[in-house]
């Protein structure tokens, strides 16, 4: 490959993305059942140089292949597990199964689906959806060499009260009064790295909750809600991002 590109530093990769599979398992008795539902994207870095230079495919993987993979392996899969679990047991195939695979990238998506409440017990085959989805990404490598990062998205929290903001920089430009009451909302996208845990990472929007009053001209304010009617608006919002990693890590 190195002589076919002298002089240039080239890197490719191909994948599927947004493969769906739904999977359930059952209890030995069949009464009980477990499932997960699945987004997967795959993306593998291979020796493949010849389908760019000589018009010669013999060493790609299809993607199409790659969705009939999820599936088959999602059946083999006789036991539950989880998506981590799961994502790295389809790096292992792509990157042991073809010799001109050296890395594997695989990202899972779980939707949130729980498992709903009859009477105060626990439904065996009923479910509904939840909030937060649960994200994982794992780094397959040839060498055996594996990088897993998991993480939650979609997290809604709210809290209305005992929130403030004020202290801030204030110039020509500030119009912002400062408060110390305020609804506080925002929605979590957390991920965090496998080793012992080596890093976390945080993004937290602060989604407004603004104060409703309403005046007119002649008469000064007509309707004064005092913090208890507000209106909801995710745009524009702040944005919020913050990581540690501990000094031997890279993020």
């Amino acid at each position: 490959m190195a002589k076919e590109l002298e002089g240039f530093n080239f890197e490719q990769r191909h994948g599927k993305a947004r493969v769906r599979v739904g999977r359930v398992w059952r209890s030995k008795d069949g009464c009980r059942h477990f499932m997960v539902e699945w987004n997967v994207n795959i993306s593998l870095l291979s020796n493949c140089v010849a389908a760019y230079v000589r018009d010669d495919n013999s060493d790609i993987v299809a993607t199409d292949t790659m969705k009939n993979t999820v599936y088959v392996k999602a059946k083999e899969c006789s036991e539950q597990l989880s998506a981590e679990e799961f994502a790295i047991l389809l790096g292992k195939h792509f990157t042991s199964f073809y010799p001109q695979v050296f890395t594997a990238i695989v990202k899972i998506v779980e939707k949130p689906w729980e498992r709903i409440s009859v009477n105060g017990q626990p439904h065996e085959h009923g479910f509904k959806l939840g909030s937060e989805k649960h994200t994982t990404e794992a780094i397959v490598q040839k060498s055996g060499v594996l990088q897993l990062t998991s993480g939650v998205e979609g997290l809604s929290l709210l809290k209305t009260t005992q929130s403030g903001f004020e202290g801030f920089i204030r110039d020509k430009y500030t119009a912002l009064p400062e408060t110390r009451e305020r609804m506080l909302a925002t929605e979590v996208t957390a991920s965090w790295r496998f080793g012992d845990i080596s890093s976390v990472k945080l993004k937290m929007p602060n989604i407004h909750f603004l104060p409703v009053n309403i005046s007119s001209k002649d008469h000064g304010s007509i309707v004064k809600f005092n913090d208890d009617v507000y209106l909801p608006t995710d745009e524009p919002h702040g944005s919020i991002e913050a990581s540690l990693s501990r000094f031997w890590s890279k993020m």
